[in-house]
């Protein structure tokens, strides 16, 4: 079973809360890495109480907002993946600061083409 959190940006670093109501398991972090090692303290100690075994990393699903993601990893430049995954620049841009909000549609093509960059990277090595 996979856990799905929504991560908002705060004042301070970030929250988190899982996407489903029946899971009553939130927390903060100051960088991405420690909130997510929080949502997972969280999440096993829940389950603890549940009766149920901990779960993994790979069982946590982190879910940011368009904006939130390129606030946060700013070594991904918009224009260079606007152009990669052939969405106009001002466009992606205007996605990235919040002054438009992508459909679902271009939400998956974002995420789709950040992915396959990712698996890409993945593969190589530097000499």
């Amino acid at each position: 079973m996979k856990y799905v959190f929504i991560v908002e940006k705060t004042g301070t670093g970030y929250s988190a809360f899982a996407a489903n109501d029946d899971i009553p398991v939130g927390t903060t972090g100051a960088t991405m890495p420690r909130l997510r090692n929080n949502i997972l303290d969280a999440i096993n100690t829940w389950r603890e109480t549940q009766g149920m075994k901990d779960v993994s990393e790979k069982d946590l699903i982190i879910r940011l907002d368009v904006m939130q993601f390129f606030e946060y990893y700013k070594v991904i430049n918009s224009t260079a993946l606007a152009e990669r995954i052939g969405i106009s620049q001002s466009l992606l841009s205007q996605y990235a600061t919040g002054i438009k909000a992508p459909s679902d549609k271009q939400v998956n093509r974002i995420l789709t083409g950040i992915k396959d960059l990712g698996k890409e990277l993945s593969h190589l090595e530097l000499i």
